[in-house]
């Protein structure tokens, strides 16, 4: 009878741990482009810039446009998470969705989804035929550096938002930011409570609204900081379609007795996945101080 009911136990517990990894999403997934992936790696294929050319005879050689082609590559990796109840009493606890042991599980895997996606905005990207090219997000791809002293700040997203105008990013694309909670405070901290921003930037701070200049704001607080300028926190625009995300495997959960464990019951988690940056001209990087 004993053994009966662990089983129901586990069962009742894989049920649960699965809901609860679904409803426990991460931040930044939704604001990419997500796409499923078979093998090892992904190659994405791109046409580039051309321009019509005028013509100037009748009856003249038919132009030759030589469209430029480029490739990036999406590399996947591996990533789980498991760890072993050995008491009864706490194989009790298990049907319970909000067991420690479930959201830690849940909570990691969806961290490191974000931690792809935030590494893929700022690393290089790997391009050519068999993606052995690295290109880095250029120097014109961030911010003015003369006013890196300061915070988050209006004149920084203006200038966020103009290199993008300036790339012709479409504006029918949907924009974001990540950043902070500091940088939201340095927004309201820098406005000026006469300013027509002012309600709008508070707002922003208080969750009413996620959207301003724009950009629909997303809080993290996953970015990492600056290895030159260890004060700086990299906050970053970018578009619906400026990062890719392939998931080989999405978060699954197993539940099951170990027998070389003396029977104990192992929570497992497991995924694959990776991200690459599709243009670079549709991620701005913005360098915010933090004291």
């Amino acid at each position: 009878m004993s053994i009966q009911i662990t089983t129901s136990f586990v069962e009742q517990y894989s049920s649960n741990v699965t809901m609860l990894s679904q409803q426990m999403g991460s931040k930044l997934r939704g604001s990419v482009d997500v796409e499923t992936i078979n093998g090892k790696n992904a190659f994405f294929d791109q046409v580039g810039v051309t321009a019509a050319q005028i013509r100037t005879s009748r009856h003249g050689d038919t132009p030759q446009i030589d469209t430029p082609h480029s490739r990036r590559r999406l590399s996947l990796a591996d990533y789980e998470w498991a760890d072993l109840v050995d008491d009864v009493d706490k194989v009790r606890m298990l049907i319970d969705p909000t067991s420690s042991y479930a959201k830690a599980a849940a909570a990691a895997m969806n961290r490191s989804i974000d931690d792809v996606i935030i590494t893929a905005m700022n690393a290089s990207a790997s391009t050519g035929v068999a993606g052995g090219t690295s290109t880095a997000l250029p120097s014109t791809q961030k911010t003015a550096t003369s006013d890196q002293s300061d915070g988050l700040t209006i004149a920084k997203l203006l200038s966020a938002k103009k290199i993008m105008d300036d790339n012709d990013v479409d504006p029918s694309l949907k924009r974001f930011i990540v950043c902070g909670p500091q940088q939201i405070s340095d927004l309201l901290g820098t406005t000026s409570v006469t300013s027509a921003d002012f309600n709008t930037v508070r707002a922003l701070s208080t969750g009413e609204v996620n959207s301003f200049l724009g950009f629909e704001f997303i809080m993290s607080t996953r970015l990492n900081k600056d290895a030159t300028n260890t004060s700086d926190r990299l906050v970053f625009a970018y578009t619906e379609d400026a990062i890719k995300l392939g998931m080989g495997k999405d978060i699954s959960a197993k539940i099951s007795e170990r027998a070389d464990k003396s029977y104990s019951t192992q929570v497992y988690y497991c995924m694959s996945l990776g991200a690459v940056r599709m243009e670079e001209k549709k991620v701005v990087q913005i360098p915010c101080h933090e004291a």
